[in-house]
């Protein structure tokens, strides 16, 4: 080992250890040692503070959850504090919510550089994004067995004591507005994480996470009602022929999204193979092509879309080149991963242990405890579609307290809504499953106003705020 690589492990091996004192020891300072003064390729300045480490979430297992936190843009210390989860089981948040959706910085084709997000949600709140469980993105465990071992409740308990553990870390959060976010199988993270926390402070009064919502979209919810709403999607939209979808419907009644049977998983398979080579997370936009081929879209739903505004449909292959550069993890104190970061790991879904076939029960708790609650779908989206969410907010049985109506962004059709007692629907017209990648300023819109708790604008209001345009236009 050369001299300079030798200088480069003690630096290393000190910080670590200096990271392990001023954690317990000075909040700010560790706040200090985890911010992030620029990313390798960034070549813009931006307005906000970010912070990028490690917070352990189990002790004795030696459990470490990576996280990344972006300020909002504008006085950030009125702004809410929400998170963002990816789902898989074993897909990075960093990977899609950050660096294709949601966040300030998506990677270029080139895999060597960033380019700004003009509708990053950090333009109206402090977003934090976290890869969870252990074994994903650059999270991870020093007991080797936890990689294989993960679950919901598992997952569940560590996102938990890691927000508190963040917390100490970041006291200027604590008793700040907290919403939860989140997509695909964060349909079942979300909410709960949300009835942990929710549990956690009727226990624990002076609790310091002041949770008020949560938002989840395109999400997994109820086994029945995705196998449903999923077969009706493909055959109505005519990619499956009759017989395959009675067959589904016949052989994958009630079960699992996660382990389903032989028989479900052959005829699901069946189905995939009639769709043909398209894209199932976004059925109207061509797959990746890699090397003048056309890239084969594996059937497994828990690897998320790969489209984006600007439409390029090979995205997860910038970040794969990206966050595996040494000077990315160097910046963003990546240092305890040695292992070749993936978009989404293989052996945490192959792993995975318990997964309920339905969190309905959980979603009556919350509702029931008062916290604003939210489902989104894009409506492009065969993986987990539109159908599917509408029959499993269906089956909670919910009094409806707005009519199903159209919502409008620049005039147009944005998508459809209806509101319910406890619980507001969004789909957004035109998008696939990762709705921020296809439609980023409606998915901001949305965002907006589900932290105000406003509806989405009807056509009047569309009509009200032309009218109020041109008449100060006018009066000048």
């Amino acid at each position: 080992m050369s001299i300079s690589n030798w200088a480069f492990l003690i630096f290393l091996l000190i910080s670590a250890n200096c990271s392990l004192v001023l954690s317990t020891s000075d909040p700010i300072n560790q706040q200090k040692l985890d911010q992030v003064t620029t990313l390798p390729g960034q070549n813009f300045n931006v307005d906000f503070a970010q912070y990028a480490g490690y917070v352990t979430s189990n002790e004795e297992s030696g459990r470490a959850l990576f996280y990344w936190l972006t300020e909002a843009t504008e006085e950030p210390a009125s702004k809410p504090l929400v998170l963002w989860l990816n789902g898989g089981p074993g897909c990075s948040s960093i990977a899609f919510g950050m660096a294709e959706e949601v966040g300030p910085f998506h990677v270029n084709k080139d895999g060597k550089s960033v380019y700004l997000n003009p509708y990053s949600w950090n333009t109206v709140a402090n977003l934090l994004f976290l890869d969870a469980p252990v074994g994903v993105g650059y999270s991870y465990s020093n007991t080797s067995s936890d990689i294989m071992s993960n679950g919901d409740k598992r997952t569940a308990a560590d996102s938990l004591q890691f927000l508190l553990n963040w917390l100490e870390r970041f006291p200027q959060y604590k008793g700040r507005d907290f919403y939860l976010t989140g997509e695909s199988y964060a349909g079942h993270y979300v909410p709960q994480l949300s009835q942990a926390i929710v549990r956690y402070n009727k226990a624990n009064t002076g609790s310091p996470i002041n949770l008020k919502g949560y938002m989840v979209g395109n999400a997994l919810t109820d086994d029945y009602s995705d196998h449903v709403g999923l077969f009706q999607f493909m055959w109505a939209a005519g990619m499956i022929s009759d017989q395959t979808y009675k067959k589904a419907n016949e052989l994958c009644d009630r079960e699992s999204f996660v382990h389903p049977s032989r028989e479900c998983d052959h005829i699901t398979d069946v189905a995939y193979q009639e769709m043909g080579n398209i894209d199932p997370y976004s059925i109207f936009t061509p797959p990746c092509t890699v090397n003048g081929g056309t890239k084969r879209l594996l059937r497994r739903w828990h690897k998320v879309g790969h489209v984006r505004q600007s439409y390029d449909p090979c995205t997860e292959q910038h970040s794969i080149v990206y966050f595996n550069l040494q000077e990315v993890k160097n910046a963003l104190h990546a240092y305890h991963t040695s292992r070749t970061w993936e978009t989404c790991s293989g052996v945490v879904g192959q792993y995975w242990q318990d997964s309920p076939i339905s969190v309905l029960d959980v979603y009556q708790e919350l509702i029931s405890s008062g916290l604003r609650i939210w489902m989104f779908s894009g409506d492009t989206d065969a993986v987990i579609p539109t159908a599917s969410t509408r029959y499993s907010i269906d089956a909670l049985n919910l009094t409806t307290v707005g009519p199903w109506r159209a919502w409008y962004e620049d005039g147009q059709v944005g998508g459809w809504t209806q509101q319910y007692e406890g619980l507001n629907f969004v789909t957004i017209r035109g998008a696939g499953h990762e709705v921020p990648l296809h439609k980023p300023k409606q998915a901001l819109t949305l965002l907006k106003s589900f932290l105000t708790g406003t509806s989405m604008a009807p056509f009047e209001q569309v009509i009200e705020s032309k009218t109020s345009e041109s008449q100060q236009v006018s009066d000048i």
